[in-house]
């Protein structure tokens, strides 16, 4: 009887977001119009990167993975979700779900490591360039991006190791477009305290510390800025601002999300939507249109393309 209770939830209904006809009408607009925005964004930041050389530098390189990541993670719910939309039935397997926690916690714990890399490239380009070439050489940079990975896989299979394993044999409903450990566990037929705790700790406490540690090394190196000359520190000065928005939009939900004491609210859920598609397509919106070198760029990359078309 156990193990019949064990494997009797084979699959999980969403709710979804809303049962209001109109209101699923504009949400399905919405989500449509920026996913694929986001991707289109994401993937121009790297095909111009890739493209371009005076864009092989430390810091455009983190930025192109850090847009393959976002290129990632905006499709990992999304497009569940924009399917769901008008469905009566909004169902995910077992194995799907665990797919969704897995891929969401790996994408998201390696970019949080890409985020603290970007703003250790901003620390050494100001406070130590002449040094900045030496510390953030080519094989700097790919040892960063290889431990960011390595994090972001060992945290999401850390998370997993606990919850894989849970009890689901009773209610099978989650309040949500997609699957997420909070949740998730809430429906497991045994106590969850500890789980909870673990998660909070795993995922809330970390979350928070990283966020708290980036505005700190961003505020250190905004007041390093104020003693070098006003000409030279506007460049950098719109780059940090550029950097503590994204670091802003990407922290602020993670940290309701696993913080807060009841997830099943409204605001969570648009938060959600938030981060799932809305913060992917924000990312080449503030690193491009703040960002003169990137324009340019774009453009010659732009103009390459055009006279190959030309010439064949």
């Amino acid at each position: 009887m156990d193990e019949v209770n064990h494997s009797a939830v084979s699959e999980f209904v969403f709710l979804g977001l809303s049962n209001c006809w109109e209101l699923q009408i504009f949400l399905f607009c919405f989500s449509c119009l920026f996913y694929v925005s986001s991707l289109i964004g994401n993937l121009l930041i790297v095909v111009t990167v890739t493209a371009d050389l005076y864009l092989h530098s430390p810091m455009y390189f983190l930025l192109a993975n850090l847009s393959v990541i976002d290129l990632i993670f905006c499709s990992i719910a999304a497009p569940k979700m924009i399917c769901d939309l008008f469905r009566k039935q909004k169902v995910i397997s077992f194995g799907g779900c665990i797919a969704q926690i897995f891929f969401s916690h790996a994408v998201g714990g390696t970019e949080m490591v890409l985020l603290i890399a970007m703003a250790f490239d901003r620390y050494v380009a100001i406070c130590k360039p002449l040094y900045y070439l030496t510390i953030m050489s080519p094989r700097m940079c790919v040892l960063i991006l290889v431990v960011a990975w390595a994090t972001g896989l060992f945290h999401s299979l850390a998370q997993l190791a606990f919850v894989v394993n849970l009890p689901f044999c009773g209610p099978n409903v989650l309040d949500s477009f997609y699957c997420d450990i909070p949740r998730l566990i809430k429906l497991a037929c045994t106590d969850t305290y500890k789980l909870d705790f673990m998660v909070t700790a795993n995922s809330g406490f970390i979350s928070l510390g990283a966020f708290f540690l980036l505005i700190l090394s961003y505020i250190f190196i905004l007041a390093t800025l104020q003693k070098h000359s006003s000409g030279g520190s506007s460049k950098a000065l719109s780059t940090l601002s550029a950097h503590i928005t994204v670091v802003v939009l990407y922290f602020g939900p993670l940290i309701f999300f696993y913080m807060w004491p009841s997830p099943s609210t409204h605001l969570d859920k648009f938060l959600a939507i938030f981060d799932a598609v809305l913060t992917p397509f924000l990312n080449p919106v503030i690193y491009t249109f703040r960002n003169k070198e990137m324009k340019i760029a774009m453009k010659r990359v732009f103009r390459q393309l055009m006279g190959f078309r030309k010439t064949t």
